[in-house]
């Protein structure tokens, strides 16, 4: 993410923000798409949906050497899995409705950082105004109290679907960073103390197993949400990634059929067999 401010413009103090998309893999990406405007560095981790785990070591070095933020949403992290202000990130954001508050109940936000930063989004709260009432921070401070175990048990119950789901025939695909065969497998463990409890699974049936399997679900809920305490499903081509083609997501690797699983503090024998009785009821050849 680029913080751009237009040159010789009347509006100078207005800055403009311009967002450019990078193969975070890639160090020269990141060098080569810095601009003399440039404010901020951004990198989510894990990524939605994929789960993808890039280094963030090489983009923190480089915002220290260019005396610019360096930024990280962990919001599928939580703080129990990944201290990213140890390894240089200069801002953490949580979206808090999800792990932090961790019962589908709440709607916030959170940015942690220096002092100085986080007087400078005091200031723009007051003048935009999404300031938490006094029940939302009490919820907030609740779900904190618990926040390292359900994340540990999250963690625990992700894993052991993860291994499960690689070895049911109607999965083509599993997206777990705590898989050995994961691509990001090695970043992830020497970044991270826990992988975290989301996973996603691609069905060989296609986007009608993935609404059979969907359909089936019992002890599972269908929700676009995700971190709390409950085990929730969604399909990225009805919420997050409606608006994309069919092409453009494949090329995000989001083929039609793919499901992700925000794993909650349930019994994971109940999950495999709720999971086990939907892949059941897909239809044979999706």
């Amino acid at each position: 993410m680029q913080q751009l401010r237009p040159r010789g413009s009347a509006t100078r103090r207005d800055p403009v923000t311009v967002a450019i998309a990078i193969e975070p893999e890639r160090q020269a990406d990141w060098e080569g798409a810095l601009r003399p405007e440039t404010g901020v560095l951004l990198l989510e981790i894990p990524t939605n949906p994929t789960l993808r785990v890039f280094d963030p070591r090489p983009p923190a070095g480089i915002a220290r050497d260019r005396g610019i933020l360096f930024a990280v949403d962990a919001t599928f992290s939580s703080p129990v899995n990944v201290s990213f202000a140890e390894i240089g990130a200069g801002a953490v954001i949580h979206s808090a409705t999800k792990y932090l508050g961790g019962h589908s109940d709440l709607i916030a936000g959170v940015v942690s950082g220096s002092r100085e930063l986080v007087a400078r989004i005091q200031g723009l709260m007051k003048i935009y105004g999404p300031a938490p009432d006094p029940h939302m921070a009490w919820l907030l401070d609740r779900g904190l109290k618990t926040l390292e175990m359900r994340v540990e048990r999250q963690n625990a119950n992700a894993m052991a679907l993860a291994r499960w789901f690689r070895d049911r025939d109607e999965v083509a695909v599993v997206h777990y960073p705590g898989l050995p065969d994961h691509p990001d497998h090695a970043v992830a463990a020497s970044v991270m103390s826990g992988f975290g409890g989301m996973l996603s699974i691609v069905l060989r049936g296609g986007p009608s197993a993935a609404d059979s399997f969907t359909g089936a679900l019992g002890l599972a809920l269908v929700a676009p949400s995700l971190g709390g305490v409950e085990t929730l499903i969604s399909q990225p081509r009805y919420t997050s990634h409606i608006h994309q083609s069919r092409k453009d997501r494949e090329a995000l690797g989001i083929p039609d059929g793919f499901v992700r699983i925000s794993v909650g503090i349930e019994d994971v024998r109940d999950l495999q067999r709720d999971f086990g009785q939907a892949l059941e009821a897909v239809p044979a050849g999706g």
